[in-house]
């Protein structure tokens, strides 16, 4: 049945800046489904889709990322969008059931136990008791009757310290002697020890919500003087939002568009591959991409700067050698440079060369060979499996049969379908979304990201809104089908430059924890 929309409708449409072309095809999409993306094989180091670096390749390869940065345009780009509410998910249905009488909190909530008994750990501790006393409330006294509830409410609750509804990336995660940092600020401590462009500036930018937006500014004004001071570097920092082009109708079960009580349409955020968009507009020579909650004190940084430039030094070495074969095609390559650059791709790139190549004129292969290099190219760190959720690396066929490495989520692959089962399960590597991009082309002009995505490696997903079951669409992830057209490579990189902070206790850890 054919959607029909009213004027209000397409006015709506306008002001977000989506089309109602788009919408429908939106629409479409939820009728149709993706695609599953068929899996291959996983990337392993055995089979070489994941490069495992030797002590002297990690020396050679940092090495040359300080030489060969020199001069160039150095980026930290940081996914810091959305509230820190899903850390607190055990807090919150705590509170929302204890009373404090005959309550088995060991049974019932053994996480809430752990966060009681060590609360006094936490960076944001200090200020939780100052919060309390600010309102005449004493913590000591508050803790020894079993007022839990209150406790845990002063700290989550808007009104008071709200850290519920602030954004991850503000919220106190270390300590420092009577110091805190905030993940914010230990991106820009991070940046500032392999992200130091030959002026000494460091440029950060952190995509944000418009909500957040204000509170991340405030706290940059407090601290930046502070920063560069320690680090002897000039600190540019930008903000940018998810742009509202990119959000997606909400349907019901039988994909007919949602109201709100105002009969709007209701549109969702298409999800981090939106931010495809954000990283198009920033300008730079390298990119760093890394996530808000995946910082460690400073007595745990030294593996993730040194592996952040040999990722990017591996990059450079990739990209010059991708710049010369290109010039080399241009200029008119002869046979045996064509046979070099085709060895190229398939053994160091890993991607198929054209069916029918074999039968092409010189100039067809030169065409097509210039067609495999000339994109966007990304090295992206792998950690050994340790049972986290999300995305892993694959070698993947798309719907045009190319074979490919990806990293591919769960919900992308065909559970029920055991070869593929049997290849997830064989999977050895995770991704702990740590990449290094580089997204100019051998002319020095900026490639479009935009023509670079795999639209049917978008995902349905069902959410309940009250008694109503609302279907989701998300967009190509950033890191997966955003990018599924770059020229990609695997490198393993150790455990130690992946302690995400999911949940509030993931700070307990020794690796969040001063050394």
């Amino acid at each position: 049945m054919a959607t029909k929309f009213t004027d209000k409708d397409l006015r709506q449409m306008a002001n977000l800046g989506l089309t109602e072309e788009a919408v429908l095809q939106q629409i479409n999409n939820f009728r149709q489904g993706f695609p599953k993306t068929e899996l291959v094989d996983a990337a392993t180091v055995e089979n070489g889709g994941i490069l495992r670096l030797n002590d002297d390749e990690i020396n050679r390869y940092a090495t040359h990322y300080n030489k060969a940065s020199q001069g160039k345009k150095i980026l930290k780009f940081v996914p810091a969008s959305g509230a820190a509410t899903r850390m607190f998910k055990d807090l919150y249905s705590f509170t929302a059931t204890y009373f404090g009488i005959d309550y088995k909190i060991e049974k019932e909530h053994p996480s809430v136990k752990e966060f009681l008994e060590k609360i006094r750990t936490f960076a944001f501790f200090d200020d939780l008791v100052a919060c309390m006393a600010k309102h005449k409330a004493d913590f000591g006294d508050y803790m020894d009757r079993g007022d839990f509830s209150t406790v845990i409410n002063f700290l989550l609750k808007e009104q008071y310290m709200g850290y519920g509804n602030l954004p991850k990336g503000l919220l106190k995660f270390h300590k420092y002697g009577h110091l805190q940092r905030t993940p914010l600020e230990e991106h820009i401590v991070e940046g500032a020890e392999y992200a130091r462009m030959s002026d000494d500036t460091v440029n950060l930018h952190f995509t944000v919500s418009p909500e957040h937006r204000p509170l991340f500014r405030k706290k940059i004004a407090e601290v930046k003087r502070y920063y560069e001071d320690a680090f002897h570097v000039k600190l540019n920092i930008s903000f940018s939002e998810q742009k509202h082009y990119t959000d997606i109708i909400a349907v019901d079960e039988q994909n007919n568009p949602v109201r709100d009580d105002n009969g709007n349409l209701v549109f969702r955020p298409g999800g981090h591959g939106a931010l495809i968009e954000n990283l198009n507009e920033q300008r730079a020579d390298l990119i760093f991409v890394k996530n808000i909650d995946n910082v460690v004190p400073d007595w745990m940084k030294h593996t993730t700067i040194i592996y952040k430039k040999v990722l990017a030094g591996l990059l450079l070495k990739l990209q010059q050698q991708c710049f010369d074969y290109l010039h080399q095609l241009d200029q008119g390559a002869t046979p045996k440079q064509l046979k070099a650059i085709e060895q190229f791709i398939q053994e160091e790139l890993h991607l198929e060369l054209p069916e029918g190549y074999a039968q092409l004129e010189p100039t067809q292969k030169a065409q097509r060979l210039h067609n495999l290099l000339n994109r966007p190219m990304r090295v992206c760190g792998m950690v050994r499996n340790q049972g986290e959720p999300g995305g892993g690396p694959f070698f993947t066929r798309n719907t045009h049969g190319i074979k490919s490495l990806q990293i591919v989520e769960t919900a992308q692959i065909n559970r029920n379908d055991p070869k593929q089962e049997k290849i997830l399960a064989s999977s050895t590597h995770f991704n702990p979304v740590d990449l290094v991009c580089a997204t100019k082309n051998y002319k020095g002009r900026y490639f479009d990201l935009r023509q670079y995505i795999d639209p049917a490696t978008g995902f349905i997903s069902k959410k309940s809104k009250g008694a109503t079951v609302l279907k989701s669409q998300e967009l190509p992830g950033l890191w997966n089908g955003a990018m599924a057209n770059w020229i990609t490579l695997f490198v393993e990189v150790p455990l130690a430059t992946f302690n995400p902070v999911k949940t509030v206790n993931d700070l307990l850890r020794k690796e969040h924890l001063e050394a």
